[in-house]
């Protein structure tokens, strides 16, 4: 939960404010159930700016992951992705062909998954897995050695590190490994799911630092999905904070923990340890809904802590509150 990496050293990263690389229009993923359909991502709406680091907040189940699968096409039976836009460099890539979503992935879009070993082919050594994504988008054979010589180093690993199986490595390295494959082909786009889950704390910083490092080299954009309020806050330019499948509040860093609008932002916040004060630690009360099962109204109305009859009866729609900021909740005001 401490701070990954220094938050001047991203402020040196040339980054163009108005050059838009994603946005993200009205997603919708179900997933059919016998008991009923489940709704697992819920009329996401945002957009991702070249060179900015974006955070997805959130309990487990909130549908974080799911969405980030939905932008990389990779939703499989019995979920489908049920409406919505996805647009990469002003393309959208909603309606690609098979073929060319795959040769997007990787080489415009990249992701670290949130399990290494996991996802790392434990009879495979980690520079044919390299060489494989490489072969996989047409990089001639003879430049594959040279290439991940080069691209070990990037992500703090030794060279020789490429002729290791998964199996030999530490958890870190693993996914230093992850972070290797997900940039061998230089992404505008790179998706961290969860990429410091099961990592001891000196570890995770490690691997953020890595992270933060490798993007501002590429001068990718980032999109970090976790629960980690901390790290978060010492990581994104701007976090997004998800709730039973949908985007319940999105704002600048600084705006979002000084200022959380959303009660259920503010409980997330809350429940943050302290080392300035002493205090009982707070917990959210109750459990998240199962989503194929929502309470009417605000999904969040019966563990919060602000709840009022409206709150139990219509469900809050998105709106801006403040610049670049926007909110679903019935207890704040849209802008004019």
């Amino acid at each position: 939960m401490m701070a990954p990496t220094r938050r001047e050293d991203h402020a040196t990263q040339p980054q163009s404010p108005s050059a838009e690389v994603l946005r993200v229009q009205g997603l919708r993923v179900a997933f059919d159930h016998p008991l009923g359909l489940v709704r697992a991502v819920d009329d996401i709406a945002f957009s991702l700016r070249a060179g900015e680091r974006l955070g997805l907040a959130g309990e487990s189940g909130s549908g974080k992951s799911t969405m980030a699968l939905a932008i990389l096409r990779m939703i499989k039976p019995p979920g489908r992705i049920d409406g919505g836009r996805v647009f990469f460099d002003g393309q959208d890539i909603t309606d690609l062909g098979i073929e060319e979503m795959r040769r997007l992935r990787l080489a415009g879009i990249a992701m670290v998954p949130q399990g290494s070993m996991n996802s790392l082919n434990p009879v495979l050594r980690i520079g044919e897995q390299i060489a494989d994504a490489l072969r996989d988008h047409d990089v001639p054979g003879a430049e594959h050695a040279a290439r991940i010589a080069e691209l070990l180093p990037q992500v703090g690993l030794k060279p020789e590190i490429a002729r290791a199986y998964p199996h030999e490595l530490s958890g870190g390295m693993k996914q230093r490994a992850c972070i290797a494959i997900a940039i061998c082909l230089k992404p505008k786009v790179i998706i961290a799911d969860e990429p410091t889950s099961a990592l001891d704390v000196v570890v995770q910083r490690q691997v953020m630092q890595t992270l933060a490092e490798v993007q501002r080299n590429l001068g990718a954009a980032v999109i970090l999905v976790g629960h980690d309020m901390g790290l978060m806050a010492q990581f994104v330019d701007r976090l997004g904070v998800m709730y039973a499948g949908r985007l319940v509040e999105l704002a600048p860093i600084a705006d979002i923990i000084t200022r959380p609008r959303h009660p259920y932002t503010k409980a997330l916040i809350s429940s943050l340890p302290s080392l300035e004060r002493r205090a009982p630690m707070l917990g959210i009360p109750g459990l998240a809904p199962l989503l194929r099962d929502l309470p009417t109204g605000c999904a969040f109305h019966p563990r919060c802590a602000e709840v009022f009859d409206r709150c139990r009866g219509a469900k809050p729609e998105v709106r801006q509150v403040a610049d670049e900021v926007w909110v679903a909740c019935h207890l704040v005001e849209a802008l004019p």
